[in-house]
Protein backbone atom coordinates (compact mmCIF):
# COMPACT_ATOMS: atom_id res chain seq x y z
CA UNK A 1 0.00 0.00 0.00
CA UNK A 2 1.02 3.73 -0.60
CA UNK A 3 1.15 6.33 2.16
CA UNK A 4 2.21 10.15 2.26
CA UNK A 5 3.81 10.06 5.69
CA UNK A 6 6.08 12.04 7.66
CA UNK A 7 9.56 11.61 7.53
CA UNK A 8 11.26 14.05 8.83
CA UNK A 9 8.66 16.40 11.44
CA UNK A 10 7.63 19.79 9.52
CA UNK A 11 9.60 18.38 6.04
CA UNK A 12 7.28 17.58 3.23
CA UNK A 13 5.78 14.46 3.24
CA UNK A 14 6.96 11.53 1.38
CA UNK A 15 5.43 8.68 -0.58
CA UNK A 16 6.10 5.44 1.19
CA UNK A 17 5.21 2.15 0.39
CA UNK A 18 4.52 -0.65 2.59
CA UNK A 19 2.94 -4.33 2.76
CA UNK A 20 -0.98 -4.20 2.98
CA UNK A 21 -1.76 -6.01 6.06
CA UNK A 22 -4.15 -8.96 6.35
CA UNK A 23 -7.03 -8.66 8.74
CA UNK A 24 -6.60 -10.95 11.72
CA UNK A 25 -8.76 -11.62 14.78
CA UNK A 26 -11.52 -8.41 15.01
CA UNK A 27 -9.08 -6.26 12.97
CA UNK A 28 -11.31 -4.48 9.69
CA UNK A 29 -8.92 -3.78 5.93
CA UNK A 30 -10.18 -0.54 4.75
CA UNK A 31 -9.34 1.12 0.98
CA UNK A 32 -9.16 4.66 1.61
CA UNK A 33 -11.45 6.44 -0.85
CA UNK A 34 -11.45 9.79 0.88
CA UNK A 35 -9.37 11.18 4.14
CA UNK A 36 -10.18 14.66 5.60
CA UNK A 37 -7.15 17.13 6.67
CA UNK A 38 -7.66 18.48 9.83
CA UNK A 39 -5.99 21.40 11.58
CA UNK A 40 -4.69 19.03 14.03
CA UNK A 41 -2.41 17.51 11.67
CA UNK A 42 -0.90 20.87 10.76
CA UNK A 43 0.57 20.94 14.84
CA UNK A 44 1.39 16.79 14.41
CA UNK A 45 3.13 17.49 11.07
CA UNK A 46 5.33 20.09 12.57
CA UNK A 47 5.89 17.78 16.04
CA UNK A 48 4.64 20.43 18.45
CA UNK A 49 1.62 22.44 20.12
CA UNK A 50 2.06 26.28 20.63
CA UNK A 51 1.75 26.62 24.62
CA UNK A 52 2.64 30.93 24.45
CA UNK A 53 5.69 32.60 24.58
CA UNK A 54 8.09 30.52 23.71
CA UNK A 55 6.73 27.49 25.11
CA UNK A 56 5.84 24.10 22.91
CA UNK A 57 4.23 20.79 23.93
CA UNK A 58 6.72 18.47 22.13
CA UNK A 59 4.75 15.56 20.20
CA UNK A 60 7.35 13.91 18.27
CA UNK A 61 7.67 11.06 20.74
CA UNK A 62 3.83 9.72 20.06
CA UNK A 63 4.93 8.04 17.15
CA UNK A 64 7.51 5.88 15.25
CA UNK A 65 8.70 7.29 11.53
CA UNK A 66 8.11 7.35 9.26
CA UNK A 67 4.44 8.05 9.99
CA UNK A 68 0.95 8.23 8.23
CA UNK A 69 -0.96 10.89 9.46
CA UNK A 70 -5.26 11.51 8.96
CA UNK A 71 -8.03 10.60 11.22
CA UNK A 72 -10.69 11.26 9.07
CA UNK A 73 -11.37 8.22 7.00
CA UNK A 74 -13.78 6.91 4.74
CA UNK A 75 -13.51 3.80 2.75
CA UNK A 76 -14.68 0.11 1.38
CA UNK A 77 -14.35 -3.09 3.06
CA UNK A 78 -11.83 -4.89 1.46
CA UNK A 79 -10.89 -7.73 4.09
CA UNK A 80 -12.39 -8.69 7.75
CA UNK A 81 -10.90 -10.85 10.33
CA UNK A 82 -12.77 -14.47 11.73
CA UNK A 83 -14.26 -12.67 14.51
CA UNK A 84 -15.11 -9.31 13.07
CA UNK A 85 -19.12 -9.10 13.04
CA UNK A 86 -21.64 -6.69 11.54
CA UNK A 87 -19.46 -5.96 8.65
CA UNK A 88 -18.49 -7.48 5.61
CA UNK A 89 -16.24 -7.05 2.10
CA UNK A 90 -17.69 -4.39 -0.35
CA UNK A 91 -19.52 -2.60 2.93
CA UNK A 92 -19.20 1.49 2.65
CA UNK A 93 -18.03 2.58 6.12
CA UNK A 94 -16.93 5.85 8.03
CA UNK A 95 -14.31 4.79 10.68
CA UNK A 96 -13.75 6.09 14.49
CA UNK A 97 -10.66 6.72 14.64
CA UNK A 98 -10.70 7.93 18.88
CA UNK A 99 -9.54 4.97 19.87
CA UNK A 100 -8.37 3.83 23.82
CA UNK A 101 -7.78 1.01 25.23
CA UNK A 102 -10.48 -0.53 26.23
CA UNK A 103 -9.92 -2.29 29.34
CA UNK A 104 -9.74 1.15 31.87
CA UNK A 105 -12.86 3.30 33.38
CA UNK A 106 -12.18 6.02 30.75
CA UNK A 107 -13.14 3.18 27.85
CA UNK A 108 -15.87 1.67 30.29
CA UNK A 109 -18.05 4.84 30.15
CA UNK A 110 -17.69 5.81 26.48
CA UNK A 111 -14.94 7.92 26.72
CA UNK A 112 -12.65 6.32 25.11
CA UNK A 113 -11.02 9.32 22.88
CA UNK A 114 -9.58 10.53 26.91
CA UNK A 115 -8.14 7.43 27.31
CA UNK A 116 -4.25 7.66 28.68
CA UNK A 117 -3.51 4.82 27.02
CA UNK A 118 -4.72 6.14 23.17
CA UNK A 119 -4.44 4.12 19.59
CA UNK A 120 -5.99 6.48 17.90
CA UNK A 121 -5.59 6.71 13.97
CA UNK A 122 -3.89 8.67 12.58
CA UNK A 123 -2.02 10.05 15.88
CA UNK A 124 -0.94 7.25 17.52
CA UNK A 125 -1.31 4.55 15.04
CA UNK A 126 -1.04 5.19 11.14
CA UNK A 127 -3.78 6.71 9.39
CA UNK A 128 -6.20 7.70 6.23
CA UNK A 129 -2.98 9.81 3.98
CA UNK A 130 -2.47 5.99 2.65
CA UNK A 131 -4.63 3.34 0.09
CA UNK A 132 -5.44 1.83 3.17
CA UNK A 133 -6.34 1.18 6.91
CA UNK A 134 -6.37 -1.37 9.51
CA UNK A 135 -8.93 -0.61 12.22
CA UNK A 136 -9.31 -3.13 15.31
CA UNK A 137 -12.52 -3.64 15.77
CA UNK A 138 -15.95 -3.69 13.85
CA UNK A 139 -17.96 -1.34 16.21
CA UNK A 140 -15.06 1.50 15.11
CA UNK A 141 -16.79 1.04 11.47
CA UNK A 142 -19.83 3.01 10.94
CA UNK A 143 -22.26 3.20 8.19
CA UNK A 144 -22.89 6.24 6.26
CA UNK A 145 -25.76 5.57 3.75
CA UNK A 146 -27.10 9.07 2.56
CA UNK A 147 -24.26 11.18 3.26
CA UNK A 148 -22.13 12.32 0.70
CA UNK A 149 -19.12 10.67 -0.60
CA UNK A 150 -16.19 12.82 1.20
CA UNK A 151 -18.73 14.59 3.33
CA UNK A 152 -19.03 11.57 5.43
CA UNK A 153 -15.31 11.39 6.29
CA UNK A 154 -15.24 14.97 7.58
CA UNK A 155 -17.76 13.94 10.59
CA UNK A 156 -15.72 11.60 12.19
CA UNK A 157 -13.36 14.28 13.60
CA UNK A 158 -15.21 18.08 12.65
CA UNK A 159 -19.03 16.71 12.62
CA UNK A 160 -17.74 15.12 16.08
CA UNK A 161 -15.83 17.81 17.40
CA UNK A 162 -18.58 20.24 16.92
CA UNK A 163 -21.54 17.97 18.28
CA UNK A 164 -19.60 17.28 21.29
CA UNK A 165 -18.87 20.87 21.90
CA UNK A 166 -22.51 21.88 21.48
CA UNK A 167 -23.85 19.04 23.65
CA UNK A 168 -21.48 20.32 26.28
CA UNK A 169 -23.31 24.09 26.29
CA UNK A 170 -26.13 22.19 27.78
CA UNK A 171 -29.75 24.11 28.25
CA UNK A 172 -29.87 26.80 25.69
CA UNK A 173 -33.02 29.71 26.09
CA UNK A 174 -34.98 29.99 22.51
CA UNK A 175 -34.20 33.84 23.57
CA UNK A 176 -30.99 33.64 23.23
CA UNK A 177 -28.09 32.60 20.77
CA UNK A 178 -24.86 30.86 20.81
CA UNK A 179 -21.52 32.35 19.40
CA UNK A 180 -19.34 30.24 17.11
CA UNK A 181 -15.86 31.38 16.99
CA UNK A 182 -13.74 30.48 14.06
CA UNK A 183 -15.65 29.63 11.00
CA UNK A 184 -13.04 26.83 9.65
CA UNK A 185 -13.98 23.86 9.00
CA UNK A 186 -14.52 22.86 12.18
CA UNK A 187 -16.66 26.02 12.91
CA UNK A 188 -18.62 25.70 9.99
CA UNK A 189 -19.36 21.92 11.68
CA UNK A 190 -20.20 23.96 14.87
CA UNK A 191 -22.83 26.30 13.13
CA UNK A 192 -24.45 23.75 11.74
CA UNK A 193 -24.99 21.44 14.68
CA UNK A 194 -25.75 24.48 16.53
CA UNK A 195 -28.46 25.69 14.29
CA UNK A 196 -29.88 21.66 14.37
CA UNK A 197 -29.62 21.99 18.22
CA UNK A 198 -30.78 24.95 19.82
CA UNK A 199 -34.25 26.87 19.31
CA UNK A 200 -32.64 30.13 17.61
CA UNK A 201 -29.88 30.19 15.15
CA UNK A 202 -26.68 31.00 16.17
CA UNK A 203 -23.77 34.10 15.74
CA UNK A 204 -20.63 33.64 14.02
CA UNK A 205 -17.44 35.34 14.58
CA UNK A 206 -13.81 35.03 12.44
CA UNK A 207 -11.31 37.49 11.11
CA UNK A 208 -11.73 36.51 7.32
CA UNK A 209 -14.35 38.61 5.60
CA UNK A 210 -14.84 35.80 3.02
CA UNK A 211 -15.41 33.03 5.84
CA UNK A 212 -17.34 35.88 7.37
CA UNK A 213 -19.65 36.08 4.02
CA UNK A 214 -20.08 31.85 4.16
CA UNK A 215 -20.91 31.89 7.69
CA UNK A 216 -24.03 34.09 6.75
CA UNK A 217 -25.01 31.99 3.34
CA UNK A 218 -24.41 28.40 6.11
CA UNK A 219 -27.65 30.20 8.13
CA UNK A 220 -25.56 32.34 10.85
CA UNK A 221 -27.69 35.25 12.17
CA UNK A 222 -25.04 37.29 12.46
CA UNK A 223 -21.39 37.62 11.84
CA UNK A 224 -19.14 39.58 13.20
CA UNK A 225 -15.38 40.49 12.67
CA UNK A 226 -13.37 40.25 16.65
CA UNK A 227 -10.70 42.61 15.00
CA UNK A 228 -13.06 45.32 14.74
CA UNK A 229 -13.36 48.49 17.46
CA UNK A 230 -15.40 48.19 19.47
CA UNK A 231 -17.12 44.81 18.26
CA UNK A 232 -17.30 43.69 22.07
CA UNK A 233 -19.79 46.46 23.55
CA UNK A 234 -21.63 45.78 20.08
CA UNK A 235 -22.14 42.32 20.63
CA UNK A 236 -22.54 42.84 24.11
CA UNK A 237 -25.47 45.37 22.95
CA UNK A 238 -26.73 43.05 20.15
CA UNK A 239 -27.50 40.11 22.94
CA UNK A 240 -28.50 42.19 26.07
CA UNK A 241 -25.37 41.72 27.86
CA UNK A 242 -23.94 39.05 26.09
CA UNK A 243 -24.74 35.12 24.70
CA UNK A 244 -25.26 32.11 27.27
CA UNK A 245 -22.36 30.37 25.52
CA UNK A 246 -19.59 30.41 22.95
CA UNK A 247 -17.42 27.61 21.20
CA UNK A 248 -14.20 28.76 20.26
CA UNK A 249 -13.12 26.79 17.21
CA UNK A 250 -9.73 28.33 17.24
CA UNK A 251 -8.16 27.99 20.49
CA UNK A 252 -5.77 30.99 19.79
CA UNK A 253 -5.38 33.61 23.37
CA UNK A 254 -6.61 36.45 20.69
CA UNK A 255 -9.57 33.96 20.02
CA UNK A 256 -10.10 32.91 23.95
CA UNK A 257 -9.86 36.22 25.05
CA UNK A 258 -12.49 37.58 22.69
CA UNK A 259 -15.31 34.69 23.80
CA UNK A 260 -14.53 35.32 27.35
CA UNK A 261 -15.46 38.69 26.98
CA UNK A 262 -18.90 38.29 25.12
CA UNK A 263 -20.39 35.52 27.19
CA UNK A 264 -22.56 36.82 29.96
CA UNK A 265 -22.85 36.18 33.48
CA UNK A 266 -23.39 32.54 34.32
CA UNK A 267 -21.73 32.37 30.60
CA UNK A 268 -19.84 29.49 29.33
CA UNK A 269 -17.08 29.11 27.00
CA UNK A 270 -15.59 25.83 25.55
CA UNK A 271 -12.11 25.46 23.85
CA UNK A 272 -12.15 23.62 20.93
CA UNK A 273 -9.34 24.79 18.78
CA UNK A 274 -5.42 23.86 19.61
CA UNK A 275 -4.13 27.10 17.85
CA UNK A 276 -2.00 28.17 20.79
CA UNK A 277 -1.22 30.49 23.59
CA UNK A 278 -1.75 30.70 27.24
CA UNK A 279 -4.91 31.81 28.88
CA UNK A 280 -4.66 35.22 31.23
CA UNK A 281 -7.22 36.31 33.27
CA UNK A 282 -7.94 37.86 35.94
CA UNK A 283 -8.87 35.04 38.74
CA UNK A 284 -11.70 37.36 40.79
CA UNK A 285 -13.31 37.17 36.92
CA UNK A 286 -14.78 33.67 37.11
CA UNK A 287 -16.41 34.17 40.58
CA UNK A 288 -17.81 37.65 40.09
CA UNK A 289 -18.88 37.00 36.70
CA UNK A 290 -19.12 33.35 37.55
CA UNK A 291 -18.60 32.10 33.88
CA UNK A 292 -17.34 28.61 33.58
CA UNK A 293 -14.27 27.45 30.87
CA UNK A 294 -13.84 24.04 29.54
CA UNK A 295 -12.64 21.92 26.92
CA UNK A 296 -13.42 19.57 24.57
CA UNK A 297 -11.40 17.15 22.44
CA UNK A 298 -13.35 15.22 19.69
CA UNK A 299 -16.36 12.83 21.26
CA UNK A 300 -17.42 9.49 21.93
CA UNK A 301 -18.21 6.75 20.23
CA UNK A 302 -22.06 7.11 21.62
CA UNK A 303 -21.65 10.58 20.60
CA UNK A 304 -20.62 9.64 17.10
CA UNK A 305 -23.68 7.77 16.32
CA UNK A 306 -25.86 10.14 17.75
CA UNK A 307 -24.69 12.70 15.51
CA UNK A 308 -24.76 10.49 12.45
CA UNK A 309 -28.20 10.18 13.33
CA UNK A 310 -28.88 13.67 12.71
CA UNK A 311 -26.69 13.87 9.42
CA UNK A 312 -28.84 10.78 8.13
CA UNK A 313 -31.94 12.52 8.40
CA UNK A 314 -31.00 15.45 7.13
CA UNK A 315 -30.81 18.07 9.91
CA UNK A 316 -26.91 18.83 8.97
CA UNK A 317 -26.70 21.54 5.81
CA UNK A 318 -23.22 20.15 4.61
CA UNK A 319 -20.27 22.19 5.10
CA UNK A 320 -17.64 23.13 1.53
CA UNK A 321 -15.68 19.97 0.46
CA UNK A 322 -12.87 20.13 -1.98
CA UNK A 323 -11.30 16.78 -3.13
CA UNK A 324 -7.54 16.54 -3.85
CA UNK A 325 -5.06 14.03 -4.91
CA UNK A 326 -3.37 12.11 -1.86
CA UNK A 327 -0.43 13.36 -3.26
CA UNK A 328 -1.36 16.97 -2.43
CA UNK A 329 -1.40 16.14 1.15
CA UNK A 330 1.58 18.61 1.82
CA UNK A 331 0.21 21.27 0.06
CA UNK A 332 -3.00 21.12 1.60
CA UNK A 333 -1.74 20.93 5.19
CA UNK A 334 0.41 24.02 4.17
CA UNK A 335 -2.98 25.68 2.94
CA UNK A 336 -4.49 24.88 6.37
CA UNK A 337 -1.55 26.25 7.90
CA UNK A 338 -1.83 29.84 5.78
CA UNK A 339 -5.83 29.99 6.28
CA UNK A 340 -6.01 29.16 2.64
CA UNK A 341 -8.83 26.71 3.18
CA UNK A 342 -13.09 27.83 3.19
CA UNK A 343 -14.55 24.24 4.75
CA UNK A 344 -12.69 21.05 4.29
CA UNK A 345 -10.35 19.24 2.11
CA UNK A 346 -10.23 15.64 1.80
CA UNK A 347 -7.94 13.69 0.10
CA UNK A 348 -8.56 11.16 -2.52
CA UNK A 349 -5.56 8.14 -3.02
Amino acid sequence: MKSQSIVEYGEALQETDSETPAPQGTQVLIKVTHCGVCHSDVHLHDGYFSMGGDNKLDVRGGRKLPFTLGHEIEGEVIGVGPDAEGVKVGDQRVIYPWIGCGDCPTCNRDEEQLCNKPQQIGIQVNGGYSTHVMVPHSRYVLDYEGVPKGLAATYMCSGLTAYSSMKKLGAISDQERVMVVGLGGVGMMGLQFAKAMFGQAPLGADVNPATLEAGLKAGAHQTYNPTQDGIVKQILKDTNGGVPAAVDFVGSEASLAFASSIVRKGGKVIVVGLFGGALHMPIPLFPMRAISIGGAYVGSLGETHEMMALVKAGKIDPIPVEERSLDQATKSLQDLRDGNIVGRVVLKP
